[in-house]
């Protein structure tokens, strides 16, 4: 039987690079559920559509084809009517829409069954913002990721800046706040941990003591 791990969490908190390293360590399969939305961000905006183009949104699902796939380095990429986006996905504009569209129930359950598909045949770390509480309601381990607002904007402004981008740390603050927000309060799935989830903040921690922390719990569950 297959083993499923749950890492929710707000933007920004290293659940990703966290949970990609320590799937690559247990031997287990990652899956980024937050690239997935940002996927279908990116293809909204090129159709410069709106948050509140929700209608067009909705039209938009049966035009598109979003999946996870992994390149010749074994790295997980998101593909995006065959295209390989993984690069195109993190932006501040595109992490907006990204929760923009997460709140919208026709995109949620046009994802939810690839999500559970994959849980079903893989041992997975999967993360996002509502895995414990409605995609994988009984997985094996529920984590719940946090870091302050100023932690989280501050390593995503280094991220952005090591890729060359011109952006401003106050911007990124301001952003991570603002998707906070609306994360949390959407009708559909808020953010919020599961009852049983194990809490973990990483505020002022590297990334190696952030992934020995979680481990450490992993093991101790599975």
């Amino acid at each position: 039987m297959s083993i499923a791990i749950a890492i929710d969490g707000p933007a920004g908190a290293g659940k990703s690079t966290i949970a990609r390293l320590a799937a690559k360590e247990l031997g287990f399969i990652y899956v980024d559920t937050g690239a997935l939305y940002r996927a279908i961000g990116l293809a909204a905006s090129r159709r410069e559509f709106t948050s509140d183009s929700t209608s067009d949104i909705i039209a938009m699902l049966s035009d598109i084809k979003v999946e996870l796939a992994f390149n010749d380095k074994s790295e997980q990429i998101v593909l995006l009517d065959g295209e390989d986006v993984s690069g195109l996905i993190r932006t501040p504009e595109i992490s907006m829409m990204a929760s923009a569209v997460s709140a919208i129930p026709e995109v949620r359950a046009f994802l939810l069954d690839l999500q559970r598909d994959m849980s079903h045949t893989n041992n997975v770390i999967m993360d996002g913002r509502d895995i414990g509480t409605v995609v994988l309601p009984d997985a094996k381990l529920k984590i719940f990721l946090s870091a302050s607002p100023e932690c989280r904007a501050r390593r995503r402004y280094d991220e952005l800046i090591e890729k060359g981008m011109d952006v401003k740390y106050e911007d990124i603050l301001s952003d991570v706040i603002a998707r906070d927000y609306a994360d949390s309060h959407r009708d559909i799935a808020p953010l919020k941990p599961a009852d049983d989830a194990v809490m973990v903040d990483t505020s002022g921690e590297d990334l190696e003591t952030s992934v020995n922390k979680l481990l450490k719990i992993m093991r101790e569950h599975i």
